[in-house]
């Protein structure tokens, strides 16, 4: 399993919608509030040229790939592309499985125990609890209550700046952030204010954590 523990801003910025025009200098942005993680969905307009323009440039400085990784075709793609980061909405064990062996972060979307357990057991780098700002705090702390212990756990869904450190005292171990993030069309100047405020939100919890 691919280890994340020494990444400082386990924060996934999910840049659904973003043209390949305009998505380097949106990742740019991220990057120098302090993101390592940058996911373009596969539902976004041709996704896979803004994984190239994106892992190009950042080579192995940063995790590049896609999200709603639904197919073995959007799978076989990142690998051509050599990206390495594979982020789904649902359990597909041979998905999770080839990513594994290629030794991608993987980041599988899962709601129910059982799934969890399943994504957890398959391999996954990353189990993702989604959409846990529909299903709420009552509803991911029982989940949390049961989910494996040795795993990576991020929220995913209705995640903002406000509610970040709700889901982190649970025993997140980060979040991907959609809508409050990153919305089709906005500047690049909206979207580096808005990742600064996630990233102070991220840290203001880990300071407050590291007191207590």
């Amino acid at each position: 399993m691919i280890s994340l523990d020494k990444i400082e801003l386990p924060l996934i910025a999910i840049l659904r919608g973003i043209k390949p025009t305009e998505v380097l200098e949106h990742a740019k942005a991220l990057f120098e509030v302090g993101f390592r993680f940058i996911e373009i969905p596969t539902n976004s307009p041709d996704w896979d040229k803004s994984v190239a323009i994106l892992q190009k440039h950042f080579d192995n400085t940063a995790f590049i790939g896609a999200g709603t990784v639904i197919t073995e075709a959007h799978l076989d793609t990142l690998i051509s592309l050599d990206a390495k980061l594979m982020v789904s909405p649902n359990v597909n064990l041979d998905i999770l499985a080839k990513s594994v062996a290629n030794n991608m972060v993987s980041c599988v979307g899962a709601l129910s125990p059982t799934e969890v357990i399943a994504a957890s057991q398959g391999g996954a780098t990353v189990v993702k609890i989604f959409p846990a700002g529909t299903m709420g705090i009552n509803y991911c702390k029982a989940v949390m209550a049961i989910a494996p212990k040795n795993q990576q756990y991020y929220c995913v869904g209705g995640i903002n700046p406000a509610n970040l450190s709700d889901y982190l005292k649970l025993g997140f171990h980060g979040a991907g952030l959609g809508g409050d993030l990153y919305k089709p069309n906005q500047s690049v100047e909206v979207t580096k204010d808005k990742a600064t405020q996630f990233y102070n939100a991220y840290i203001n919890y880990k300071n407050e954590n590291n007191r207590n």
